[in-house]
């Protein structure tokens, strides 16, 4: 158990449920979108936090409704949705990633893809949105590119992104080992 991580974990609720927070207020009109990046092998860890997160807001602040989308479980249900999952799967299995990656791109488009998961979650009715599954969804989606769409859709509800990397306030490195070339303005939910 990371000491430091669950020092960091446990800040995030009073973060989130604060009035500030939850309203945008203090931004200077810049999007509520929030990073909270973390080192890769405590994925586990923040799983869990996560899982104890949700619960805790569904029985002590029910008032709010939260979202919980993890790109991994969304993007099968869309995959699935549109009847592309056992194609993938075969041609994966013939042709391999690059092929598959390939044949991914249209259906895999933000304009397609991000709507997909409004509409399935219902995020821009919520009080606060909260992302995870990054690293299981890479490279078929990219964090940053995700979150340059998702923030015409969502208007002023605030994300919290969990990511397993290093986020500096200006670009993102998956895993620490990936660097983003593009820059994507959100704000460190912990430091």
């Amino acid at each position: 158990m990371d000491a430091s991580l669950n020092e960091r974990l446990n800040q995030i609720p009073a973060k989130i449920l604060a009035d500030e927070f939850l309203k945008g207020h203090g931004l200077g009109n810049e999007i509520g979108f929030w990073v909270f990046d973390y080192q890769p092998e405590t994925e586990l860890q923040v799983r869990e936090y996560i899982a104890f997160l949700e619960d805790m807001l569904a029985k002590k602040h029910a008032h709010l409704p939260v979202v919980h989308i993890n790109l991994l479980s969304a993007l099968i249900e869309y995959l699935k949705d549109r009847g592309f999952i056992d194609k993938a799967i075969n041609l994966q299995r013939a042709k391999g990633d690059d092929a598959l990656l390939s044949a991914l791109k249209g259906p895999l488009h933000m304009d397609k893809f991000v709507p997909y998961l409004n509409e399935r979650y219902q995020a821009d009715k919520a009080s606060l949105v909260l992302m995870s599954g990054v690293g299981s969804v890479w490279p078929m989606i990219r964090a940053h590119n995700i979150l340059n769409r998702l923030h015409s859709v969502l208007g002023h509800v605030p994300l919290v992104l969990f990511y397993p990397g290093q986020y500096d306030g200006q670009s993102m490195s998956l895993f620490g080992r990936i660097p983003s070339n593009n820059y994507y303005r959100a704000f460190k939910l912990v430091p």
